[in-house]
């Protein structure tokens, strides 16, 4: 404890930086430990768990630099592979306030990130932490009545409450309806069953005779939860949380995947400054058309929420595809995974 507290105590002053030059500090310390950074927010894995066939949990020691999160909020996760930096968006299902952070991440087709942890995440890997966000939080005076609805991945920010609110011994009825493929696949699945206080339902996409409810989302489901909640949560694929919306229009939700933007060609030309490279606009976004053309932008959520792929707009305009708003002035910031162009644009990548 000693030896920690005084190590916080030499990282924190001044005099290092001053002493260490313009890489500062954090440049020679992790040589000798990877998390002694004072401002780059890494972790230690201390536990791997996979429990499901499509899934792996992560319990990360943070350092100093990491600042917490919310409940149901989000982490931008970075991992190096193949000598490449790839960031990815993760919600803790830890109780906020909580030391230890866990991270249970679901496998899906194609995920490079997710693939690579399942099969290599160990006790020692250091991985970034960076960017805590995102509105799907519980307001700070707790609703009477609680429903809580999630499907596949999406149950970890809803983990994340539910154990938060034990542990704040909230007094309210909470109701919490969750989908998955099979029962094996489900997540959590026998702490839910000891869970006191907390009504728990499940429905099986693949295995329908098993569940409490059968089908997908609708409002017999609702109905199923008990009386009418005062608030609504969702977290999911984008059925799933249209379904609920279309039950309770004011349910909070997210989801995690990315959606399909499409766009019509401007015909402009699109011009990535730092290299050679220029191609004509095809109405994807700057991000795809760049992995097209052979460049390598960093990126990670794909869908506008992280910010890992935020690139300098030297000139000309671009539409973002979620809000639908121009970004026209000559020299700004844009999310290029979001982002279409509007005619000739230059990106300093």
């Amino acid at each position: 404890m000693f030896t920690q507290t005084l190590t916080r105590r030499v990282l924190g002053s001044g005099l290092v930086d001053l002493l260490t030059g313009p890489h500062g500090v954090d440049r020679y310390t992790e040589l000798v430990s990877p998390t002694w950074t004072r401002n780059d927010a890494r972790a230690r894995v201390v536990a791997v768990r996979r429990a499901t066939p499509r899934s792996v949990t992560l319990l990360l020691e943070p350092n100093d630099a990491f600042g917490g999160f919310k409940a149901g909020q989000h982490i931008n996760l970075s991992v190096e592979i193949d000598g490449r930096r790839r960031t990815r968006c993760y919600s803790p299902a830890s109780p906020e306030g909580q030391r230890l952070i866990e991270l249970t991440i679901g496998r899906h087709e194609g995920g490079l990130v997710s693939e690579y942890l399942y099969r290599n995440a160990r006790p020692g890997m250091v991985v970034g932490l960076d960017n805590v966000g995102g509105d799907f939080v519980l307001p700070a005076i707790r609703p009477r009545r609680i429903l809580l609805v999630s499907g596949g991945s999406g149950i970890t920010p809803v983990m994340s409450m539910l154990r938060t609110l034990l542990a704040e011994r909230y007094a309210g009825r909470v109701t919490f309806i969750h989908y998955a493929r099979t029962p094996e696949e489900t997540c959590y699945r026998d702490e839910l069953a000891r869970m006191p206080r907390v009504q728990v339902l499940h429905g099986y996409t693949r295995a329908p005779d098993a569940g409490d409810l059968r089908g997908y989302f609708d409002g017999e489901h609702l109905r199923a939860a008990g009386p009418e909640p005062d608030a609504v949560y969702v977290c999911g694929p984008p059925a799933l949380v249209a379904a609920v919306r279309e039950e309770r229009p004011d349910a909070i939700s997210e989801s995690f995947v990315p959606p399909q933007f499409t766009a019509d060609p401007s015909g402009g030309r699109v011009t990535f400054l730092g290299s050679t490279i220029a191609v004509v606009d095809d109405g994807r976004s700057l991000l795809e058309q760049a992995e097209s053309a052979g460049l390598q932008p960093a990126s990670g959520c794909r869908m506008g929420i992280c910010h890992s792929c935020t690139c300098r707009k030297a000139g000309g305009t671009v539409r973002n595809l979620i809000t639908g708003a121009l970004s026209t002035a000559e020299s700004e910031d844009i999310q290029i995974c979001v982002s279409v162009p509007v005619g000739d644009v230059e990106i300093d990548l």
